[in-house]
């Protein structure tokens, strides 16, 4: 995303791009019934946990891990093999982003340098920090041309810039901003996916739309679809009205199907069946 232009708060302009207003509505019913159930008021501590376990789950079937929830209550050891790895590191990252909350605002890429080296767990040199001209990127899902060094510099840097100062756009708007410019970018030379959605979900919470987190986006996303996912993706990197609609609308949906499943959880729980 360009962070120049003739508006003050590009972020906000966005708000008004077709369908946005709309999505933001939306996703603030859907929020609502979550934080209106009953169980939430007893047992929200309860909805958080299943919450962080079923958006690690989503987040890594995006990234290439899509196991059974079962599975992944079940398993005690992510060590194994590639796919395990990346279960790991998805739930260390929806850990870590609740400790990560209260810097984000005054520190966003020191927050994404953090993700990126839970995230990668020391199995690589090139980790917490952006990469370097001419190292290569592990991210094979998603295929698009991958912008140099000097230019992801310069749009986390303006992005960075955007955090700090402050918007008045939707949190809903600042969340799918920071999520497509990670994707589009790629600045790690690994778990960029995993680290876009952990953002996304640290603007989602540290704003106060969903305080307690119990709205995994990362659910949502796996649940549209991977296919999905990197269309929508498409028409963000693509800069036009439409295109970036499209994404914000997309990320919209994703909260929404999140806050669907938690309001799932609630209601089984209110049945006594979890």
């Amino acid at each position: 995303m360009s962070t120049t232009g003739a508006t003050a708060d590009p972020l906000a302009a966005l708000g008004s791009l077709p369908g946005v207003a709309e999505s933001v509505e939306s996703v603030r019913k859907a929020v609502d019934r979550v934080y209106g159930h009953r169980i939430m008021r007893r047992r929200s501590n309860a909805i958080t946990s299943e919450a962080a376990l079923r958006g690690a789950r989503g987040s890594a079937a995006l990234s290439g891990a899509d196991w059974a929830l079962e599975e992944v209550r079940r398993r005690t050891d992510f060590s194994g093999d590639a796919e395990a790895r990346v279960l790991g590191a998805a739930l260390q990252l929806t850990a870590e982003a609740s400790q990560l909350l209260s810097i984000w605002r005054q520190s966003p890429l020191r927050v994404l340098a953090r993700l990126h080296l839970v995230a990668a767990a020391g199995r690589e040199d090139a980790v917490g920090r952006p990469r370097q001209a001419g190292e290569p990127v592990d991210e094979p899902l998603i295929e698009r041309e991958l912008p140099g060094a000097a230019e992801v510099s310069g749009r986390l840097e303006g992005l960075a810039e955007l955090i700090i100062a402050g918007s008045s756009a939707p949190a809903l708007v600042t969340a799918a901003v920071v999520h497509g410019e990670l994707l589009a970018l790629r600045p790690f030379v690994s778990h960029n996916g995993l680290v876009a959605r952990a953002a996304e979900r640290i603007v989602l919470v540290g704003s106060g739309l969903d305080p307690k987190s119990v709205c995994p986006a990362e659910v949502g996303h796996a649940e549209l679809g991977r296919a999905a996912y990197l269309a929508a993706l498409d028409g963000y990197v693509s800069g036009t009205p439409d295109g970036m609609a499209a994404w914000i609308n997309h990320c919209a949906k994703a909260v929404e199907l999140g806050a669907r499943e938690s309001t799932a959880v609630c209601e089984a729980l209110q049945r006594g069946a979890a």
